[in-house]
């Protein structure tokens, strides 16, 4: 089927909630893509940091079709062993607490949401501007962000927005706080990097006011910034993690996962999902995980990031570079959505633009130094035309 036809059946038969770029991608590996007429694409977006290990790792693929084979599903009301492996590998390598599996990003702020008020009843959530937690009812309260807020209107109530600064939150968290509610690096509103120590005084905080805290590494987890989860970078301890994206290794899973304090907080019928830590999904994200948490390839994570984001310093019309690992912004002084257009078209560069004058770079955390600059070849060539 060409791409016209599909995207004549997109325009009769799916909601137009997306704003496609003119391409159909059919296969994938590594860092590569390719379309439908057979070119090729240098992949600096993973799906939006879902494909951390690259297109169809050869071990994440194994353990699907394995899996696929012995059994797919038979839901939470029984024991399944890839889903108890994993929640067993994600608590030992993070909180030390137990994990509750969904099946997405806003599915894990859900269950954090829940378990924060289920500790403190009725207790508000602090969360910060520029925040993105998700689109769902709870999720979408949580993310103060006009633009997306207002159609949807009334949200849930119990949401506090402050400035992302120490003394804002400090001075927000009372004895009424349920939870405070951060991503130590804000993706979709541009690869904003919270300071340690605004990290620190929600920490504080929440300390001395009973309140649990909660941090969003949906995007910015599972080694993206070269260390396992983001936290681990900041000395800061919080109560509970949610993550979701590269833990599957390109299929669909969320977990939240909780410390001691907060592990026995959810009892049976507070909270539950159908598809859940399936065996298939579960063996996928062992895997992934496994692949993931390895010191060899986080240290690379780490000089790989501070190469990329060297030589995107150096490109033309590009104003500053934040971020960590290889979760990496460009804030332009041209059009960052046309950048993105063209760099796909032109350069066959995938990126993706998070706001008028942001590009995003999120490669693949197994890409090669000459991948790295071969993307910043691609990119320069589009902002100097």
């Amino acid at each position: 089927m060409t791409l016209a036809e599909l995207q004549s059946i997109e325009r009769g038969s799916l909601i137009a909630n997306y704003a496609r770029l003119p391409v159909e991608f059919v296969r994938g590996e590594g860092a590569r893509l390719w379309d439908d007429a057979g070119n090729e694409y240098l992949d600096f977006l993973c799906g939006i940091s879902v494909t951390n290990m690259g297109h169809c790792h050869p071990r994440v693929v194994a353990a699907v079709r394995e899996q696929v084979g012995r059994l797919i599903h038979t839901g939470n009301l029984f024991y399944s062993e890839p889903a108890m492996r994993l929640a067993g590998r994600l608590s030992r390598s993070s909180l030390g607490g137990k994990v509750y599996f969904c099946n997405s990003g806003a599915e894990a702020i859900e269950a954090a949401i829940k378990l924060a008020r289920k500790a403190r009843a009725g207790g508000d959530i602090v969360v910060v501007y520029g925040a993105f937690h998700g689109r769902t009812y709870g999720a979408l309260s949580a993310t103060p962000q006009e633009s997306k807020q207002a159609p949807f209107a009334p949200l849930v109530p119990g949401f506090r927005a402050v400035e992302p600064t120490p003394a804002a939150i400090g001075g927000v968290v009372d004895e009424r706080t349920a939870a405070v509610m951060l991503e130590p690096i804000q993706g979709e509103s541009g690869v904003n990097v919270l300071s340690e120590e605004c990290l620190h005084a929600a920490r504080a905080a929440c300390d001395q006011n009973g309140a649990a805290l909660i941090f969003d590494e949906i995007q910015c987890g599972m080694g993206r910034t070269g260390t396992l989860w983001a936290y681990e970078q900041s000395g800061v301890l919080p109560d509970a993690i949610t993550v979701a994206k590269a833990l599957g290794g390109g299929l669909p899973i969320g977990a939240l996962i909780t410390g001691e304090r907060l592990a026995d907080v959810l009892q049976p019928g507070d909270h539950g999902s159908t598809f859940a830590g399936g065996p298939v999904i579960a063996r996928a994200a062992l895997a992934a995980l496994e692949l993931t948490d390895d010191s060899r390839l986080l240290d690379r994570v780490r000089d790989l990031g501070a190469r990329l984001a060297a030589g995107a310093q150096e490109l033309p019309h590009v104003l500053d570079v934040r971020g960590r690992g290889l979760m990496v912004a460009c804030e332009v002084d041209v059009s960052a959505p046309e950048v993105v257009r063209r760099a796909l078209l032109e350069q066959r560069l995938v990126v993706n633009a998070t706001g008028p004058s942001t590009v995003r770079l999120l490669p693949p955390l197994i890409l090669s130094e000459a991948e790295v600059d071969e993307g910043l070849r691609r990119l320069a060539a589009v902002l100097e035309g």
